[in-house]
């Protein structure tokens, strides 16, 4: 839901005026591991992710491409291919989604755990109506006549806030603006009312004001039907306004997690603080970014040590040859892995170490 203020301009929805999440354990990823056999090598896509997600919450998880952001989501889905090898534990409130049935599993997908997928033009079947594939959604979970189908995909088109809800039903998906079919996207997740939605990148191309109102959107249907997000991005400003807590991925593996404001104004992971200070900010306006040096490392041949190590500045011969493990750090829920999270609690301006000397003397 939106509002205006007394001179009529559009204020946008704010993770403030959503419900809070609840204290019910939805979703839990405990020591989740997936790797893929190839000609070169084995590929160790996702390292020991672990993560809770609770009734209402937004987890906000970011990272460079090729972190394992997206695989750990697919693992989750149960959508990776039959030659991904998958270790760990994914609990649907209690039960272990990785030792179900298929035919279970199948049930689970799309009715209970859904997803927006980061493409909606290669998600969407090209041959088939809006209308056609969201009544399809419904279909194949519950036995009920198909125009009681499409009634309900046209009450959630016009949830998600596209005009003509009911002529559209019969538009196809070429017809449709990228905003429109990210937000038939929306409702194809929402559409059996879902208790998880895990959106992978769903403003990806997306100018900037449409991508304000999907995630906006996201926020009042996350209400709607009482459901949790699991948000994938690399936007840092998107979780900054979006999320309750935000997991950092680095290498396939979890390098710090917590409050979202926690981790924004008191980082403890070096990758986390370089990924802050290539943020542009009006704050340092007309001053040039710190990128991060380097490359992300190989998956197939990972350095000893911290997988972070030939990019970071504070790193020394103890990370080169052991990597961390996640630990607290003294700030409420937060934690991470790295041995010197320390020395960044000490300082006031942790993106300093990102500096060249020249540019910090």
């Amino acid at each position: 839901m939106t509002t205006t203020n007394p001179q009529g301009v559009h204020i946008g929805r704010r993770l403030s005026d959503s419900r809070r999440p609840g204290e019910t354990e939805i979703l839990k990823v405990e020591n989740l591991q997936v790797s893929f056999p190839t000609d070169d090598g084995l590929v160790q896509a996702v390292r020991g992710v672990s993560y809770t997600v609770r009734e209402r919450e937004v987890l906000g998880i970011v990272g460079e491409s090729g972190s394992g952001k997206s695989v750990s989501s697919m693992a989750v889905m149960g959508l990776l291919p039959k030659s991904a090898r998958i270790s760990g534990s994914i609990r649907y409130r209690g039960e272990d989604v990785l030792t179900m049935s298929e035919r279970k599993r199948r049930g689970l997908r799309g009715r209970k755990i859904a997803m927006v997928f980061q493409d909606p033009m290669t998600a969407l079947n090209p041959v088939h109506t809006i209308g056609d594939q969201l009544a399809e959604a419904v279909l194949a979970h519950e036995l009920i006549p198909r125009k009681d189908a499409l009634a309900r995909a046209k009450e959630m088109l016009d949830l998600v806030g596209i005009p003509q809800a009911e002529a559209r039903l019969r538009s196809y998906p070429h017809e449709f603006s990228g905003g429109m079919r990210q937000r038939a996207m929306i409702a194809m997740a929402i559409i059996n009312n879902p208790d998880v939605i895990i959106a992978d990148e769903p403003t990806t191309a997306l100018d900037v004001t449409v991508q304000a109102q999907i995630l906006e959107k996201l926020l009042e249907v996350k209400d709607a039907v009482d459901a949790a997000i699991v948000l994938i991005t690399h936007d840092l400003g998107v979780i900054a306004g979006m999320a309750h807590r935000v997991l950092v991925m680095y290498a396939g593996k979890p390098v710090e997690i917590g409050e979202v404001d926690q981790v924004f104004t008191r980082p403890r992971m070096p990758y986390t603080v370089g990924l802050l200070g290539s943020i542009p900010s009006a704050a340092v306006s007309g001053e040039r970014l710190q990128p991060i040096k380097g490359t992300p490392p190989s998956l197939i041949n990972l350095p000893p040590g911290c997988p972070f190590s030939p990019r970071c500045p504070l790193a020394d011969d103890r990370c080169r040859t052991a990597e961390p493990a996640m630990e607290e750090t003294g700030s409420g829920t937060q934690q991470a892995a790295c041995h010197h999270w320390s020395r960044l609690a000490d300082v006031t301006d942790p993106t300093a170490f990102f500096r060249t000397n020249s540019e910090t003397s």
